[in-house]
């Protein structure tokens, strides 16, 4: 599986994450899958990074992958933290933010690296967003 495909499912289970949540927040059942999912997520991005770093992404790209892997491993102890420390127990929600947004620009940006590296062909940086396309003139 590429690196593209696993960013893309950790994306969906973010989002799984969260519309369980709100499953137990409406009391449709309890918190078991939210805090299962959870903790089974907090460690997934330690295996899109085992896949990016052979895949010589950009640094940029990388650095993403570090974020978003210390921020899931943070969330599940986040809301472990509720009954000693409820304050930073609270930043469970805001941290899912993080979270949802690093998976994102990661999914992206492993997608345009699959993009844009073909088989058979030598890596070739980004095309500047400059860069004048084919149907214009030159001068």
């Amino acid at each position: 599986m590429s690196l593209a495909a696993v960013a893309w499912l950790f994306f969906v289970g973010v989002i799984v994450q969260v519309f369980l949540a709100g499953v137990g927040l409406f009391e449709l059942t309890d918190w078991s899958a939210h805090r299962d999912l959870g903790w089974g997520l907090g460690s997934a991005p330690i295996l899109i990074l085992a896949m990016a770093v052979p895949a010589r992404l950009e640094r940029r790209t990388i650095w993403l992958i570090v974020g978003l892997t210390v921020v899931a491993i943070v969330q599940p102890e986040l809301a472990a933290a509720r009954k000693v420390a409820p304050v930073v127990a609270a930043l469970h929600p805001v941290n899912a933010l993080a979270l949802f947004w690093l998976a994102w620009m990661v999914a992206r940006r492993a997608t345009d690296e699959a993009r844009r590296i073909e088989p058979g062909r030598p890596r070739t940086p980004a095309a500047p967003a400059s860069a004048m396309s084919p149907a214009e003139p030159s001068a």
